[in-house]
This record gives C-alpha cells, structure tokens and sequence, in this order.
C-alpha cells in the first residue's frame, strides 16, 4: 500500500501578498469596468505605512487608485492605528506608464500577451474536484476572516495563514494529521487563542471524522503574533502562486495572475487549463488530469498542448489532445470569449484561490464540455 502525506497552505486576505494581490486585481477591475480593451499589468509592493503601485496600463478611463486601495484596506479590516498599517495613515505612491508598444503590436492583433507554459489540474478527491489539502487549508482562513470580522472572535486582526497536512493512501485522502493556524491578534493570552480558534475555526470547518485521533494542532507556533501585516513582513504582488493554484499539487508555470488583464496568457490560460482538467476528470474520462498549454508572444495558438492523467485515463491522452484541438479555440481571444473574461471579477479571486469556488464570477469552473469528451469513451 502506497502511503505518503501531502501538505498545503493559505492566507487570509490581511496577509501582506494578498494584500498586494487585491490591490493589483482592484485596480484591473476598475479599468475592466470602464474599458474592456484596457491593458494592465499592476504591480504592489506593501510595507509599513507605504503602498508602491508599479506597472504598465493603457485605457480609455481613468482609475483615482489611492481611493481604491483605501477603500480596499478598509474593507480588509486595516482600520487601527496599532496595526502598524492602516487605510487612512499609510502613503500611496504611484508609477504608472503605458503598455509597450513592441508588446501591443502582437497583442492587438489576437496574439498572446507573453510566452510561457501554463497548467491546470483537477481530482476527483474533492466535490470540487480539487486535491483536499488546498481546499481545507482555504476553509480555515476564510473562517477565520469570518469570526474576525462578524466580532465572534473580536481581538483577532487582519493577518493570518493556515497549513493542512492530509495522509494518503493509495493516492486517497484518509485523514487530516496536522493543522497549524496562525492569526495576528490583540494582546491576548494564548490560552485562549487556542481554545477560541480550535473550538471556532478548526474543528467548525473540518468534520470530525476527517480528522486524524492523534492530529496535531499548532495554534500560533511562537506563542505571540500581535505584530502582523506589512508592519512585520513586506508584501509583493505574485508571491502566492501554490496558493492561488492547487496547493502544489499538479505543477505550475511560474507566472501569477493578478494585475494581469485577460490578453495576459499566464491568467487567461491557466484558467482555461484548469477548465479543460475539470471538465475531463467530470466526464469519468480519468480520475485525475493535468494539462500544459504554451504560447509564444504575438501568436494566437498553444505551441504545445499536453495532457497527463497520471494513469487514471479511459482513452488514450493524445485523443484528448486532439478533441480539444478540434473542438475549442484556444487563442487567447476564444479563451476570453468563452470564459467571458472581460469583466471586472478579479478582485474576488485575489484570496481564497482562483479554483474549486463555484461561484458566478469563475466561469472556468463550469463544466458544461462534459458530453465532448464522455462522448468519446
């Protein structure tokens, strides 16, 4: 029997890198809103009482972002001085020019934004057909944002990070062996933290029977973090990207997909990867797929498209590639079109990964080309 144990983590959207990606993302989607031919490529750096916006944008509108990360930070919950960052107090500074023209001369012309490899994953392990590790590890943060925010646990802060380890057996998920779940907080003792979060958060979100007798939980590990968000650690959009995938299962390009408009191959097919992988693995067609696409700048087609089901497959992994080469126009103008991508949804993906979240917003996650390829078996 083949056993090993596999571990993924998240951050809650105080963290310093998704504070970078939301502001990023914000930004996009308000150019989204006002011009869908925008171009953006939006970089933020966040340190102690300082915001740095960096990138390239060429659009038809005009976006006040200072108002923008404002209002973003507020929402957060970096609203209290003693945060060593706060919405009102912290400095913006802006350096923005337009797009290159050597890059929008192969973009405006329905070619790729960029070269690169880019991969989608997806298992039938999970409901959401995500591997189980990144989806717990999700879960505990997003309930953690949840108590801070609606005063059940009210001396948390903004800042936070969760980690899940899961056995497998036979390449299954049996049960979860460690937890660790660490939250910024008042000056608070650590008693109570971790008789608040285990009882509130981890035992709220992962069932009971999926939790090992012996698992371990961390709580805090250091026994103190009050000093939390950029005041402690320099945020960078684009630092997240296990985070924003599949938790390291499954491999992953290099590239990040905030700030990113959807001419941008490393976001636009990487969602389409992970819509492909989806769709298979909904089908019956394999158990679990990963597939790479890859562009080169100013051409509108994959150079490469591979398709691995790790064994699990029903029919032959290059029929696959074929139905898909046949079926589905993978330029990055059909991959907007059919995924409708020019609208201003990013914001929303910035936290909590950009797959496994059925929600309106994130088309990639529909499967309605499960008859394409179960009609082929």
């Amino acid at each position: 029997m083949k056993e090993f144990c596999f571990t993924s983590e998240s951050v809650t959207e105080g963290h310093p890198d998704k504070i970078c990606d939301q502001v990023s993302d914000a930004i996009l989607d308000d150019v989204m809103r006002q011009d869908k031919k925008g171009r953006v490529a939006c970089e933020t750096l966040a340190t102690r009482g300082l915001l740095f916006i960096a990138g390239e944008i060429t659009t038809e509108g005009y976006v006040e972002i200072p108002s923008i990360v404002r209002n973003l930070l507020k929402e957060i919950g970096y609203t209290d001085m003693a945060y060593g960052f706060n919405y009102d107090a912290s400095a913006i500074i802006t350096a923005i020019q337009e797009q290159s023209p050597d890059i929008a001369q192969g973009v405006d012309t329905g070619g790729a934004g960029d070269q690169g490899m880019m991969f989608g994953y997806a298992t039938n392990e999970t409901p959401q057909l995500m591997p189980l590790p990144i989806m717990l590890a999700h879960s505990l943060v997003r309930r953690l944002a949840e108590v801070r925010k609606t005063k059940v646990l009210s001396y948390l802060r903004p800042d936070g990070k969760s980690q899940v380890t899961v056995r497998y057996q036979n390449n299954r998920p049996v049960e979860v062996v460690a937890v660790v779940l660490s939250s910024q907080h008042d000056d608070i003792s650590q008693k109570k933290i971790e008789d608040d979060l285990r009882q509130a958060v981890v035992e709220y979100v992962i069932p009971k029977e999926l939790l090992a007798p012996d698992y371990k939980l961390f709580i805090n590990p250091t026994g103190r973090f009050v000093i939390g968000g950029p005041q402690a650690d320099t945020g960078v959009t684009g630092r997240k990207i296990i985070v924003d995938t599949y938790g390291g299962f499954g491999k992953h390009g290099g590239g990040c997909f905030s700030g990113k408009d959807p001419t941008k191959v490393d976001r636009t097919a990487s969602y389409f990867a992970r819509y492909l992988a989806k769709n298979i693995v909904a089908s019956g067609v394999a158990s679990t797929c990963e597939i790479q696409l890859a562009y080169v700048i100013g051409q509108k087609q994959p150079v490469s498209i591979m398709v691995n089901m790790f064994g699990s497959e029903k029919l032959p992994e290059e029929k696959i590639v074929d139905i898909i080469r046949k079926n589905l126009d993978l330029s990055p103008a059909g991959m907007i079109e059919k995924l409708d991508l020019l609208r201003p949804i990013y914001r929303k993906t910035a936290c909590y990964g950009h797959f496994g979240r059925e929600e309106s917003e994130f088309t990639w996650e529909k499967t309605d080309l499960v008859e394409l390829f179960s009609g082929a078996l």
